[in-house]
């Protein structure tokens, strides 16, 4: 009873101070400019802060932790793919900063004629995307609060299963969520993801402290510890979980070195893709402050994926594969655990009590810090790129498109969280995997050659965005993740689908390795068998734009119609005026 009141008192605390912060950005946003972008006025150490709250995610905490706890060396390779991310992501931050306004189609919009088709592209390439990794936060919100709660398999809390425990927390973390983006915008999102990232930063350092105190701060003696809990050596060495040696299979040998490949190419590449990360660039007044925030990010993000090290490692040796499986088989509750094992052995029942239920309000904080950026950033696109831009022809009232943006972000909160409950027993740092492909196969390769690339066009940029993110969609329902995966022990199903619906096609868990290259291909192609010529003033113009930041954050001058060269049925062109 102690527990749960402490951890409800907690979550109580957090929530009434970020509820206090969304009235007060109510208050204080008074334009589009302060509704998207915070007003440009966060500096550098600020932006950082949140940038970090933004990446550090629930996958980045529960999931990651999980899966090192469970499969261990191989495991720790999801840390330090999201971590060698950011290089690509350091690459881009300054031109993508400088070319756009508010969202990534600003800058893939901005040297095209045919732009409403590019914005609306764009806007269904950032929802998708964002809402695969919003299933990834609330799914970890519903595996915290069933452990929080003590609620295990056959128990019940206030007259709620486990099950419906999970289903309850996701609803109530979407009705949260919405509240905080329809109220306070961006300005009171990124407050709420600066403290998100001081409250996760701490509670990662203090246990990082306890586990590695544990074994007298020798990181070799925890190593050893956690490789003879989890019954050998093989726990510390390549190949428990990914690019495994099938003897006498030499097809499936090569199909899981295949799967690895294609998922690290997703982590990597996906970062600078992802929306939310690419409008957060847009809430610094310049370049310079937009560097400073990176350098903030990477120096954050950098010491807490070294330091989920020790939050896997520890939790197998600590707590044991066995009672991490049965309070959850995917391992997503791994760090809880750890922290309940770690405050007893310092303090008692009390200890791992107080230390559980900050742990969890942390988590807590994560998740919804989170899921209101990617929500901010979904609501966004729907408001000012399709709305202002293609219903409304770049002439809409500020107000209107405040208040589109805030039905959307209604919308799109309802649908993550009827999806999450599908899918709530899946592991969220696999949701996430998925979400970087998508990213990385229909976002990137848009962003990359309107920036670098004359001849891009129109036509390229939407059969890029669509191709990358039709392929990867396509990939991802004929794959073992949706149907087709079974435990070779127990024969349950590991799959979206029941045990015994089996219609995947395509072998490989993550589609990158196919879908990046095809989203590639079809930008190219895209423009290359167009007949549409681009507008060499205008690549000139981007290129001085993105590199310097001269007329950055300008609106995109207005356009008339013109009848489409191509004739009747291919669309209206656009042309300055």
């Amino acid at each position: 009873m102690t527990e749960r009141a402490l951890t409800f008192g907690l979550f109580l605390l957090f929530i009434v101070i970020t509820l206090g912060i969304t009235f007060w950005a109510r208050a204080n946003t008074r334009n589009a400019d302060d509704f998207y972008a915070g007003g440009r006025s966060f500096s550098g150490a600020q932006n950082g802060l949140a940038l970090a709250g933004d990446y550090m995610s629930a996958a980045s905490f529960l999931g990651i932790a999980g899966i090192i706890a469970l499969s261990g060396y191989d495991g720790f390779l999801y840390s330090i793919g999201f971590l060698v991310a950011w290089l690509l992501t350091l690459l881009l931050v300054e031109l993508m900063r400088n070319a756009g306004r508010f969202t990534m189609a600003d800058v893939l919009s901005y040297r095209v004629r045919r732009r409403p088709r590019v914005r609306t592209a764009a806007v269904i390439s950032t929802v998708t995307v964002s809402v695969f990794y919003l299933l990834a936060q609330m799914v970890g919100a519903g595996a915290l609060v069933s452990l929080l709660l003590g609620i295990r398999q056959g128990e019940t809390f206030l007259g709620m299963s486990a099950g419906a425990a999970k289903v309850v927390t996701i609803v109530a973390v979407g009705a949260i969520m919405i509240f905080y983006v329809t109220f306070g915008g961006m300005k009171g999102t990124t407050w709420v993801q600066i403290i998100k990232a001081a409250l996760l930063m701490l509670g990662t350092v203090v246990l990082s402290v306890l586990v590695l105190g544990r074994f007298g701060f020798n990181i070799s003696d925890m190593l050893g510890a956690a490789a003879e809990a989890s019954g050998g050596s093989d726990f510390l060495r390549p190949g428990l979980r990914y690019g495994q040696e099938v003897s006498g299979d030499p097809l499936r040998t090569l199909v899981n070195k295949l799967d690895f490949i294609s998922l690290a190419l997703a982590l990597v590449l996906g970062t600078a893709g992802l929306p939310h990360i690419v409008s957060r660039f847009f809430t610094v007044p310049d370049a310079r402050t937009a560097r400073t925030s990176v350098n903030w990010a990477i120096g954050l993000v950098g010491a807490f994926y070294l330091m989920t090290l020790a939050l896997g490692f520890g939790a197998t040796a600590l707590v044991g594969q066995k009672a991490i499986t049965e309070q959850d088989p995917t391992g997503n509750t791994a760090a809880l655990q750890l922290a309940h094992a770690l405050g007893t052995h310092a303090g008692g029942k009390l200890g791992g009590d107080l230390l559980l239920a900050f742990i969890g309000a942390v988590a807590f904080a994560t998740i919804l810090a989170v899921v209101s950026g990617l929500v901010m950033a979904s609501s966004t696109s729907l408001a000012h790129d399709y709305f202002g831009h293609v219903l409304m022809f770049g002439r809409p009232r500020e107000s209107q498109e405040i208040g589109v943006a805030r039905l959307s972000a209604f919308v799109i909160g309802s649908l993550a969280i009827v999806l999450a409950v599908v899918a709530r027993h899946l592991n969220v740092a696999f949701l996430v995997a998925l979400a970087f492909a998508m990213a990385a196969s229909a976002n990137l390769p848009a962003i990359l050659l309107s920036l670098f690339w004359r001849r891009f066009n129109s036509a390229g940029v939407v059969a890029g965005i669509y191709g990358g993110l039709g392929c990867s969609l396509l990939l991802v329902v004929l794959s073992p993740v949706v149907s087709g995966k079974t435990d070779p022990v127990t024969g349950a199903s590991l799959s979206l689908f029941p045990a015994g619906v089996d219609f995947h096609l395509f072998p490989l868990e993550n589609p990158g390795l196919v879908s990046i290259p095809f989203g590639l291909l079809c930008a190219v192609a895209g423009a290359v068998l167009s007949r549409e010529r681009p507008d060499p003033d205008r690549f000139d113009e981007l290129t001085v734009r993105s590199l310097t930041g001269t007329g950055a954050h300008r609106a995109q001058p207005r356009h008339r119609r013109r009848p489409d060269p191509q004739g009747p049925g291919h669309g209206a062109g656009e042309e300055p005026s």
